[in-house]
């Protein structure tokens, strides 16, 4: 996503996201539908269940870093029985989906994400704001453990 008329802490932030999305996505460039929905490609998840995993880590930072900017707190993860509890609950939620939803749903949940970090006050971005902590763990700071995995898997599976 080209960066436009945004301040210079912004860039960074969006620059920032822009690489580890880049290669979030080339992680799994090219695979298959079969490929994709291989069972326990990576622990018990399939890369599309990394991908909805990664688009249902990207909705909460939708959600809730409206409310971190007005000075709220997002409600904490223990309601799930942890984040571990939420993941697994968000994952077989969305197994169902199709592949060709997974993806639709990534790219437009991503743009949403990227549009709202644009928007957002330069003051939210600079320093080691609750904003910005939120966004990189739901983000950029997320992408790269997901993106790794998936790489490492695809070497396993070269003959």
């Amino acid at each position: 996503m080209p960066v436009r008329n945004v301040p210079s802490s912004a860039q960074r932030v969006l620059r920032r996201l822009d690489q580890a999305w880049a290669a979030f996505r080339q992680s799994y460039a090219g695979l298959s539908d079969a490929e994709l929905s291989e069972p326990r490609a990576v622990g018990e998840w399939s890369v599309k269940d990394i991908v909805a995993h990664v688009t249902t880590w990207e909705a909460e930072a939708l959600q809730y870093l409206p409310l971190i900017a007005e000075g709220g707190r997002p409600p904490r993860y223990s309601r799930y029985g942890g984040i571990d509890a939420f993941n697994a609950q968000t994952t077989e939620r969305k197994r169902g989906l199709s592949i060709q939803d997974v993806l639709r749903d990534l790219d437009d949940t991503h743009r949403r994400l990227v549009d709202l970090v644009q928007r957002a006050p330069t003051a939210l971005l600079e320093g080691s704001t609750r904003f910005r902590r939120r966004l990189r763990l739901d983000t950029y700071g997320h992408y790269p453990q997901h993106a790794q995995a998936i790489r490492r898997w695809r070497e396993q599976r070269r003959p």
